[in-house]
Protein backbone atom coordinates (compact mmCIF):
# COMPACT_ATOMS: atom_id res chain seq x y z
CA UNK A 1 0.00 0.00 0.00
CA UNK A 2 2.15 2.80 -1.51
CA UNK A 3 -0.41 5.24 -0.67
CA UNK A 4 -0.01 4.67 3.18
CA UNK A 5 3.28 4.81 3.06
CA UNK A 6 3.24 8.20 1.60
CA UNK A 7 1.35 9.41 4.60
CA UNK A 8 3.68 8.75 6.48
CA UNK A 9 3.20 5.17 8.07
CA UNK A 10 6.06 2.53 7.34
CA UNK A 11 4.55 -0.30 5.51
CA UNK A 12 6.01 -3.95 4.47
CA UNK A 13 4.07 -6.28 2.31
CA UNK A 14 4.06 -10.21 2.75
CA UNK A 15 3.00 -11.24 -0.81
CA UNK A 16 3.79 -14.27 -3.12
CA UNK A 17 5.55 -14.13 -6.45
CA UNK A 18 3.27 -12.28 -9.21
CA UNK A 19 1.67 -14.46 -11.60
CA UNK A 20 -1.88 -12.93 -12.04
CA UNK A 21 -3.83 -13.01 -14.13
CA UNK A 22 -2.11 -15.83 -16.45
CA UNK A 23 -0.37 -18.27 -13.69
CA UNK A 24 2.97 -17.98 -15.10
CA UNK A 25 5.78 -15.96 -12.82
CA UNK A 26 6.64 -12.66 -14.40
CA UNK A 27 9.91 -12.20 -16.20
CA UNK A 28 12.37 -11.85 -13.58
CA UNK A 29 11.52 -13.48 -10.90
CA UNK A 30 11.60 -17.59 -10.18
CA UNK A 31 10.03 -19.75 -7.27
CA UNK A 32 12.16 -19.68 -4.46
CA UNK A 33 11.42 -20.19 -0.62
CA UNK A 34 11.93 -16.32 -0.22
CA UNK A 35 12.90 -13.22 -1.95
CA UNK A 36 12.78 -9.10 -0.71
CA UNK A 37 12.92 -6.55 -2.59
CA UNK A 38 11.67 -2.72 -2.47
CA UNK A 39 8.56 -0.97 -4.77
CA UNK A 40 7.92 2.33 -4.32
CA UNK A 41 9.80 2.93 -1.64
CA UNK A 42 7.75 -0.09 0.43
CA UNK A 43 9.37 -3.39 1.34
CA UNK A 44 7.63 -6.47 -0.25
CA UNK A 45 9.18 -10.42 0.87
CA UNK A 46 8.05 -12.56 -1.58
CA UNK A 47 7.42 -16.14 -0.60
CA UNK A 48 6.68 -19.20 -2.38
CA UNK A 49 3.35 -20.70 -3.99
CA UNK A 50 2.26 -22.69 -6.89
CA UNK A 51 1.38 -20.52 -9.42
CA UNK A 52 -1.80 -20.59 -11.30
CA UNK A 53 -5.06 -18.97 -12.54
CA UNK A 54 -6.74 -21.37 -15.02
CA UNK A 55 -10.05 -23.27 -14.89
CA UNK A 56 -8.59 -26.01 -12.58
CA UNK A 57 -10.16 -25.48 -9.61
CA UNK A 58 -7.77 -28.19 -7.90
CA UNK A 59 -4.65 -25.99 -9.22
CA UNK A 60 -5.99 -22.77 -7.68
CA UNK A 61 -6.81 -24.75 -4.61
CA UNK A 62 -2.88 -25.49 -4.45
CA UNK A 63 -1.98 -21.63 -5.19
CA UNK A 64 -3.98 -20.40 -2.11
CA UNK A 65 -3.00 -23.09 -0.02
CA UNK A 66 0.59 -22.72 -1.01
CA UNK A 67 0.63 -18.70 -0.45
CA UNK A 68 -1.08 -18.94 3.01
CA UNK A 69 1.18 -21.83 4.07
CA UNK A 70 4.36 -20.23 2.99
CA UNK A 71 3.04 -16.89 4.41
CA UNK A 72 2.08 -18.45 8.17
CA UNK A 73 5.76 -20.05 7.64
CA UNK A 74 7.99 -17.93 6.68
CA UNK A 75 6.03 -14.37 7.56
CA UNK A 76 6.59 -14.55 11.51
CA UNK A 77 10.35 -14.61 11.01
CA UNK A 78 11.39 -12.45 8.54
CA UNK A 79 8.93 -9.82 8.94
CA UNK A 80 9.21 -6.63 11.47
CA UNK A 81 7.19 -6.70 14.53
CA UNK A 82 3.77 -4.95 13.68
CA UNK A 83 1.26 -2.59 15.43
CA UNK A 84 -1.56 -3.67 12.42
CA UNK A 85 -1.48 -6.42 10.17
CA UNK A 86 -3.94 -5.61 6.93
CA UNK A 87 -5.13 -9.17 5.34
CA UNK A 88 -6.89 -8.80 1.48
CA UNK A 89 -9.64 -11.63 0.77
CA UNK A 90 -10.18 -13.47 -1.45
CA UNK A 91 -8.70 -16.45 -1.07
CA UNK A 92 -9.95 -17.03 2.45
CA UNK A 93 -7.23 -19.07 2.91
CA UNK A 94 -4.82 -15.92 3.48
CA UNK A 95 -6.30 -15.46 6.96
CA UNK A 96 -4.12 -18.37 8.01
CA UNK A 97 -1.29 -16.13 7.47
CA UNK A 98 -3.18 -12.98 9.30
CA UNK A 99 -3.96 -15.29 12.00
CA UNK A 100 -0.82 -17.36 12.68
CA UNK A 101 1.03 -12.97 12.32
CA UNK A 102 -1.35 -11.62 14.58
CA UNK A 103 -0.64 -14.60 17.34
CA UNK A 104 3.07 -14.27 16.90
CA UNK A 105 3.75 -10.55 17.51
CA UNK A 106 0.08 -9.96 19.54
CA UNK A 107 -1.57 -7.28 16.69
CA UNK A 108 -4.93 -7.12 15.32
CA UNK A 109 -5.32 -7.85 11.59
CA UNK A 110 -7.57 -5.62 9.65
CA UNK A 111 -10.02 -8.17 7.38
CA UNK A 112 -10.65 -6.54 3.62
CA UNK A 113 -13.23 -8.51 2.34
CA UNK A 114 -13.73 -8.27 -1.36
CA UNK A 115 -15.62 -11.38 -2.09
CA UNK A 116 -18.41 -13.65 -0.04
CA UNK A 117 -17.28 -16.86 0.31
CA UNK A 118 -18.49 -19.42 0.25
CA UNK A 119 -21.26 -17.64 -1.57
CA UNK A 120 -19.27 -16.37 -5.12
CA UNK A 121 -17.60 -20.05 -5.13
CA UNK A 122 -21.15 -21.59 -5.59
CA UNK A 123 -22.23 -18.93 -7.84
CA UNK A 124 -19.11 -18.82 -10.30
CA UNK A 125 -19.57 -23.09 -9.54
CA UNK A 126 -15.79 -22.86 -8.57
CA UNK A 127 -16.65 -25.09 -6.19
CA UNK A 128 -19.65 -28.12 -6.00
CA UNK A 129 -19.01 -30.06 -2.47
CA UNK A 130 -21.29 -29.25 -0.07
CA UNK A 131 -18.78 -30.29 2.65
CA UNK A 132 -16.08 -28.50 1.10
CA UNK A 133 -18.48 -25.12 1.11
CA UNK A 134 -19.59 -26.02 4.76
CA UNK A 135 -16.09 -26.44 5.91
CA UNK A 136 -15.23 -22.75 3.88
CA UNK A 137 -18.25 -21.00 5.43
CA UNK A 138 -17.20 -22.14 9.20
CA UNK A 139 -13.60 -21.12 8.33
CA UNK A 140 -15.10 -17.68 7.38
CA UNK A 141 -16.67 -17.05 10.43
CA UNK A 142 -13.87 -17.70 12.65
CA UNK A 143 -11.50 -15.81 10.60
CA UNK A 144 -14.62 -12.80 11.58
CA UNK A 145 -14.43 -13.46 14.90
CA UNK A 146 -10.55 -12.91 15.44
CA UNK A 147 -10.36 -9.90 12.83
CA UNK A 148 -9.84 -6.76 14.74
CA UNK A 149 -12.05 -4.69 11.93
CA UNK A 150 -13.53 -6.04 8.82
CA UNK A 151 -13.21 -4.07 5.71
CA UNK A 152 -16.21 -4.38 3.25
CA UNK A 153 -16.78 -2.95 -0.77
CA UNK A 154 -20.11 -2.42 -0.33
CA UNK A 155 -23.54 -1.66 2.00
CA UNK A 156 -24.47 -5.00 0.20
CA UNK A 157 -21.73 -7.04 1.91
CA UNK A 158 -21.99 -5.30 5.01
CA UNK A 159 -25.99 -6.49 5.74
CA UNK A 160 -24.75 -9.81 5.14
CA UNK A 161 -22.24 -10.06 7.47
CA UNK A 162 -24.30 -8.58 9.73
CA UNK A 163 -27.01 -11.42 9.25
CA UNK A 164 -24.37 -14.25 9.59
CA UNK A 165 -23.82 -13.09 13.61
CA UNK A 166 -20.38 -10.37 12.57
CA UNK A 167 -21.10 -7.01 15.07
CA UNK A 168 -21.87 -4.30 13.01
CA UNK A 169 -19.60 -2.02 15.03
CA UNK A 170 -16.48 -3.77 13.47
CA UNK A 171 -17.89 -4.00 9.77
CA UNK A 172 -16.61 -0.87 7.62
CA UNK A 173 -17.95 -0.21 4.23
CA UNK A 174 -15.12 1.62 2.28
CA UNK A 175 -15.57 1.49 -1.60
CA UNK A 176 -12.51 0.37 -4.37
CA UNK A 177 -10.59 2.98 -6.15
CA UNK A 178 -9.30 2.67 -9.34
CA UNK A 179 -5.58 3.41 -10.51
CA UNK A 180 -5.83 7.26 -10.40
CA UNK A 181 -2.47 7.63 -12.01
CA UNK A 182 -3.86 5.57 -15.04
CA UNK A 183 -7.27 5.87 -15.57
CA UNK A 184 -7.54 9.66 -16.38
CA UNK A 185 -9.35 11.73 -18.27
CA UNK A 186 -8.01 13.31 -21.55
CA UNK A 187 -8.24 14.11 -25.11
CA UNK A 188 -9.44 11.17 -27.47
CA UNK A 189 -6.38 9.83 -29.48
CA UNK A 190 -7.48 9.29 -32.80
CA UNK A 191 -4.64 7.14 -34.63
CA UNK A 192 -5.14 4.95 -31.73
CA UNK A 193 -9.00 4.78 -32.80
CA UNK A 194 -8.10 4.64 -36.39
CA UNK A 195 -5.21 2.25 -35.83
CA UNK A 196 -7.70 -0.48 -32.96
CA UNK A 197 -10.44 -0.11 -35.36
CA UNK A 198 -12.98 2.22 -33.29
CA UNK A 199 -12.91 5.12 -35.51
CA UNK A 200 -16.56 6.57 -36.87
CA UNK A 201 -18.57 4.21 -35.12
CA UNK A 202 -20.39 4.60 -31.56
CA UNK A 203 -18.47 2.12 -29.40
CA UNK A 204 -19.65 0.14 -26.55
CA UNK A 205 -16.70 -0.97 -24.38
CA UNK A 206 -16.04 -3.98 -22.06
CA UNK A 207 -13.14 -3.85 -20.29
CA UNK A 208 -11.74 -6.49 -18.23
CA UNK A 209 -11.71 -10.33 -16.91
CA UNK A 210 -13.78 -12.07 -19.54
CA UNK A 211 -14.80 -15.39 -17.29
CA UNK A 212 -18.33 -17.74 -16.24
CA UNK A 213 -19.15 -14.62 -14.06
CA UNK A 214 -19.75 -11.83 -16.72
CA UNK A 215 -21.78 -14.00 -18.66
CA UNK A 216 -20.64 -11.92 -21.73
CA UNK A 217 -23.02 -13.75 -24.42
CA UNK A 218 -25.33 -11.72 -23.08
CA UNK A 219 -23.22 -8.48 -25.03
CA UNK A 220 -22.98 -10.65 -27.95
CA UNK A 221 -26.65 -11.62 -28.03
CA UNK A 222 -27.50 -8.02 -27.40
CA UNK A 223 -25.31 -6.92 -30.90
CA UNK A 224 -26.92 -9.19 -33.00
CA UNK A 225 -30.03 -7.11 -32.19
CA UNK A 226 -28.89 -3.78 -32.58
CA UNK A 227 -27.25 -4.66 -35.71
CA UNK A 228 -29.99 -4.08 -38.59
CA UNK A 229 -31.23 -1.31 -36.66
CA UNK A 230 -27.88 0.76 -35.62
CA UNK A 231 -24.78 -0.61 -38.11
CA UNK A 232 -22.65 2.36 -36.64
CA UNK A 233 -23.23 0.77 -33.34
CA UNK A 234 -20.07 -1.21 -32.18
CA UNK A 235 -19.52 -3.72 -29.64
CA UNK A 236 -15.68 -3.74 -28.14
CA UNK A 237 -14.52 -6.20 -25.82
CA UNK A 238 -10.70 -6.06 -24.30
CA UNK A 239 -8.95 -7.90 -21.94
CA UNK A 240 -8.09 -12.15 -21.38
CA UNK A 241 -9.99 -14.68 -19.32
CA UNK A 242 -10.91 -18.18 -19.62
CA UNK A 243 -13.62 -17.05 -21.48
CA UNK A 244 -12.23 -15.06 -24.19
CA UNK A 245 -11.13 -17.81 -26.93
CA UNK A 246 -14.68 -18.94 -27.05
CA UNK A 247 -16.52 -15.74 -26.83
CA UNK A 248 -13.79 -14.39 -30.00
CA UNK A 249 -14.40 -17.81 -32.31
CA UNK A 250 -18.36 -16.67 -31.94
CA UNK A 251 -18.10 -13.36 -32.76
CA UNK A 252 -16.48 -14.25 -36.06
CA UNK A 253 -20.01 -15.04 -37.25
CA UNK A 254 -21.27 -12.69 -40.07
CA UNK A 255 -24.19 -11.90 -37.47
CA UNK A 256 -21.84 -10.57 -35.32
CA UNK A 257 -19.84 -7.95 -37.52
CA UNK A 258 -20.73 -5.28 -34.69
CA UNK A 259 -17.97 -7.23 -32.43
CA UNK A 260 -14.50 -6.36 -31.89
CA UNK A 261 -12.02 -7.85 -29.44
CA UNK A 262 -8.51 -6.40 -28.55
CA UNK A 263 -5.63 -7.85 -26.74
CA UNK A 264 -5.53 -7.37 -23.06
CA UNK A 265 -3.72 -4.15 -22.40
CA UNK A 266 -1.59 -2.80 -18.65
CA UNK A 267 -3.11 -1.06 -16.80
CA UNK A 268 -0.91 2.16 -18.11
CA UNK A 269 -2.54 1.88 -21.37
CA UNK A 270 -6.28 0.59 -20.69
CA UNK A 271 -6.82 4.53 -19.55
CA UNK A 272 -6.50 5.80 -23.33
CA UNK A 273 -8.73 2.73 -24.50
CA UNK A 274 -11.43 3.36 -22.16
CA UNK A 275 -11.52 7.48 -23.45
CA UNK A 276 -12.65 5.84 -26.86
CA UNK A 277 -15.45 4.51 -25.39
CA UNK A 278 -18.59 6.15 -26.06
CA UNK A 279 -20.56 3.76 -23.81
CA UNK A 280 -18.78 1.32 -20.65
CA UNK A 281 -20.38 -1.31 -20.08
CA UNK A 282 -20.46 -3.75 -16.46
CA UNK A 283 -22.21 -7.11 -16.61
CA UNK A 284 -22.68 -9.78 -14.12
CA UNK A 285 -24.56 -12.66 -14.35
CA UNK A 286 -27.66 -13.05 -12.72
CA UNK A 287 -27.00 -14.37 -9.15
CA UNK A 288 -28.11 -12.50 -5.87
CA UNK A 289 -24.29 -12.37 -4.45
CA UNK A 290 -23.46 -9.93 -7.14
CA UNK A 291 -26.71 -7.59 -5.99
CA UNK A 292 -24.78 -6.92 -3.07
CA UNK A 293 -21.44 -6.13 -4.83
CA UNK A 294 -19.42 -3.45 -7.25
CA UNK A 295 -17.21 -5.14 -9.73
CA UNK A 296 -14.11 -3.23 -9.51
CA UNK A 297 -14.54 -2.04 -13.11
CA UNK A 298 -17.21 0.26 -12.26
CA UNK A 299 -14.57 2.64 -10.15
CA UNK A 300 -11.89 2.72 -13.35
CA UNK A 301 -15.16 3.47 -15.74
CA UNK A 302 -16.39 6.11 -13.24
CA UNK A 303 -12.58 8.02 -12.72
CA UNK A 304 -12.76 7.61 -17.04
CA UNK A 305 -15.11 10.01 -17.03
CA UNK A 306 -17.70 8.03 -19.88
CA UNK A 307 -21.46 6.66 -19.71
CA UNK A 308 -21.80 3.76 -17.64
CA UNK A 309 -24.61 0.97 -18.73
CA UNK A 310 -24.74 -1.25 -15.51
CA UNK A 311 -26.17 -4.71 -15.82
CA UNK A 312 -25.94 -5.50 -12.03
CA UNK A 313 -28.73 -4.89 -9.99
CA UNK A 314 -28.64 -3.86 -6.47
CA UNK A 315 -25.68 -1.94 -4.76
CA UNK A 316 -23.53 -1.04 -8.33
CA UNK A 317 -26.43 -0.03 -9.74
CA UNK A 318 -27.81 2.08 -7.07
CA UNK A 319 -24.04 3.87 -7.22
CA UNK A 320 -24.50 4.85 -10.74
CA UNK A 321 -27.65 6.24 -10.19
CA UNK A 322 -26.71 8.10 -7.05
CA UNK A 323 -23.63 9.42 -9.21
CA UNK A 324 -25.77 10.12 -12.27
CA UNK A 325 -23.04 8.35 -14.60
CA UNK A 326 -25.26 6.19 -16.57
CA UNK A 327 -28.56 3.43 -16.96
CA UNK A 328 -28.40 0.30 -16.26
CA UNK A 329 -30.24 -2.74 -18.17
CA UNK A 330 -31.24 -6.18 -16.42
CA UNK A 331 -28.48 -8.56 -16.26
CA UNK A 332 -28.33 -11.91 -18.86
CA UNK A 333 -31.27 -10.05 -20.81
CA UNK A 334 -29.53 -8.93 -24.33
CA UNK A 335 -33.19 -7.43 -25.47
CA UNK A 336 -32.69 -4.93 -22.07
CA UNK A 337 -29.09 -4.28 -23.04
CA UNK A 338 -29.89 -3.40 -26.65
CA UNK A 339 -32.63 -0.70 -26.00
CA UNK A 340 -30.61 0.54 -23.29
CA UNK A 341 -27.51 0.96 -26.14
CA UNK A 342 -29.67 1.93 -28.79
CA UNK A 343 -31.25 4.40 -25.85
CA UNK A 344 -27.82 6.14 -25.31
CA UNK A 345 -26.72 5.76 -29.27
CA UNK A 346 -29.70 8.48 -29.61
CA UNK A 347 -28.72 11.19 -27.66
CA UNK A 348 -26.62 13.94 -28.32
CA UNK A 349 -23.08 14.56 -27.51
CA UNK A 350 -23.38 16.87 -24.95
CA UNK A 351 -26.14 14.31 -22.64
CA UNK A 352 -23.60 11.46 -22.89
CA UNK A 353 -20.89 13.98 -21.64
CA UNK A 354 -22.99 15.26 -19.25
CA UNK A 355 -22.86 11.22 -17.99
CA UNK A 356 -19.70 11.51 -18.18
CA UNK A 357 -18.79 14.32 -15.69
CA UNK A 358 -21.52 13.41 -13.18
CA UNK A 359 -19.01 9.85 -13.23
CA UNK A 360 -16.09 11.79 -12.59
CA UNK A 361 -16.92 14.38 -9.98
CA UNK A 362 -18.13 11.53 -7.89
CA UNK A 363 -15.69 9.11 -8.03
CA UNK A 364 -13.31 12.36 -6.65
CA UNK A 365 -15.42 13.23 -4.09
CA UNK A 366 -16.42 9.72 -3.01
CA UNK A 367 -14.27 7.09 -4.44
CA UNK A 368 -10.72 7.98 -5.24
CA UNK A 369 -7.66 6.60 -3.81
CA UNK A 370 -6.74 9.32 -1.09
CA UNK A 371 -10.81 8.85 0.69
CA UNK A 372 -9.78 4.89 0.79
CA UNK A 373 -6.70 5.30 2.58
CA UNK A 374 -7.89 7.99 4.57
CA UNK A 375 -10.83 5.77 5.61
CA UNK A 376 -8.06 2.87 5.97
CA UNK A 377 -6.00 4.56 8.15
CA UNK A 378 -8.53 5.25 10.63
CA UNK A 379 -9.40 2.34 11.11
CA UNK A 380 -5.61 0.99 11.50
CA UNK A 381 -5.52 3.67 14.30
CA UNK A 382 -8.78 2.25 15.77
CA UNK A 383 -7.49 -1.19 16.14
CA UNK A 384 -3.72 -0.13 17.03
CA UNK A 385 -4.87 2.06 20.17
CA UNK A 386 -7.13 -0.05 21.04
CA UNK A 387 -4.39 -2.91 21.86
CA UNK A 388 -2.20 -0.39 23.06
CA UNK A 389 0.35 0.87 20.59
CA UNK A 390 2.29 3.67 20.55
CA UNK A 391 0.69 7.11 19.34
CA UNK A 392 0.74 7.27 15.40
CA UNK A 393 1.47 8.27 12.48
CA UNK A 394 4.67 5.93 12.71
CA UNK A 395 3.54 2.62 13.89
CA UNK A 396 4.59 -0.83 10.71
CA UNK A 397 1.98 -2.44 9.49
CA UNK A 398 1.92 -5.39 7.41
CA UNK A 399 -0.03 -5.58 4.12
CA UNK A 400 -1.08 -9.62 3.47
CA UNK A 401 -1.77 -10.09 -0.16
CA UNK A 402 -1.48 -13.61 -2.27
Amino acid sequence: MPGAAKLGHEVEVLTGFPNYPNGRVYDGYRIRPWHRETVEGVSVLRVALYPSHDRSALKRVFNYLSFAGSAAIFGPWLTKRPDVIYCYHPPASVALAATTLSLRFGAPFVYDVQDLWPDTLTATGMVRSRALLKLVGLWCQATYRAAGRISVLSPGFREKLIARGVPSEKIRVVYNWSDDNHIVRSDRNEELARTEGLAGRFNVVFAGTMGKAQALDTLLDAAQIVRESAPHVQFVLVGGGIERERLLARSRAPELSNVRFLERRPVSKIGEILQLADVLVVHLKKDPLFEVTIPSKTQAYLAAGRPILMGVRGNSLDLIERAGAGIGFEPEDPSSLAAAVLKLAAMTRGQLESFGENGRRFYESELSLEIGVRKFEQMFKGCALRRGCRPWPKEPWISLRP
